[in-house]
């Protein structure tokens, strides 16, 4: 049975990328999974790292947050159209999104000293309860719940797009806000960022030994979309609540 037949909510699990070279004897792997990340991991957390002590040095770093942040969204789509490029332009993306969370996450440290920490802290919490979640099959990943997941995840962008472009014509959108209705919604994309682990575990396993070797990078990709995105949710909640409260 091919990938293809099945939907996620990272864009990196797309089915046409598994089909190719199947007789290749070097197979995907998870250590090789989790090496790939582990080293991309380490290499945001080290940007991440000189760019709030730019910031602490009185640099203005909101252009490493926005300059990350479109060069992360330009690579994602070459990855997606050129597969095979997946292993130089992943490092890329890495490099990419190590400076818009330096950036990101500077402004929150230099207010809330403690708080990326804490973030990192519940994000890596979380990561671990939703492995369990599924290695237990507590929680199956059936087509029900993946079509949940894809249809919440895609809303969730979509009004982040329209709030973004209509920054650009002067109208604040009640994300960027403290209201509880703001809250709520980060809150929501929390939940749903947590479930989109669930769908990345599950195609691993599906096509762990039987995916190309070069595949680990694309598989690489879409952990470290989901671990950011669930980090920037869990991030903007707690700065919400620690504005307010």
């Amino acid at each position: 049975m091919k990938l293809k037949n099945y939907s996620t909510s990272n864009p990196v699990f797309t089915g046409y990328f598994w089909d190719d070279n199947k007789n290749s004897k070097a197979k995907m792997t998870v250590f090789g999974i989790f090496i790939k990340s582990l080293i991309c991991i380490l290499v945001i957390a080290g940007i991440t790292a000189i760019i709030w002590k730019l910031n602490a040095n009185g640099m203005r770093v909101r252009w490493f947050t926005l300059g990350g942040m479109l060069a992360s969204i330009i690579i994602s789509v070459i990855i997606s159209v050129r597969k095979h490029w997946a292993w130089f332009l992943v490092p890329l993306y890495t490099v990419a999104k190590g400076c818009f969370l330096g950036g990101f996450s500077a402004y929150a440290r230099a207010h809330f000293p403690e708080l990326p920490y804490q973030a990192i802290g519940v994000t890596i919490v979380t990561f671990f309860v939703m492995l369990l979640l599924y290695q237990t099959r507590i929680i199956v990943v059936t087509k029900l719940l993946r079509s949940v997941i894809i249809s919440a995840a895609a809303s969730i962008f979509v009004v982040y797009i329209i709030s973004m472009i209509l920054g650009f014509f002067g109208i604040k959108s009640f994300l960027w806000g403290t209201s509880n209705l703001a809250i709520a919604f980060n809150v929501i994309a929390a939940i749903v960022a947590s479930f989109a682990l669930l769908l990345d575990f599950d195609y691993i396993e599906r096509y762990k030994g039987r995916a190309t070797k070069d595949k680990e990078w694309l598989a690489t990709w879409g952990l470290l979309a989901t671990l950011v995105w669930l980090y920037v949710e869990i991030l903007r909640f707690m700065q919400k609540m620690a504005i307010r409260f």
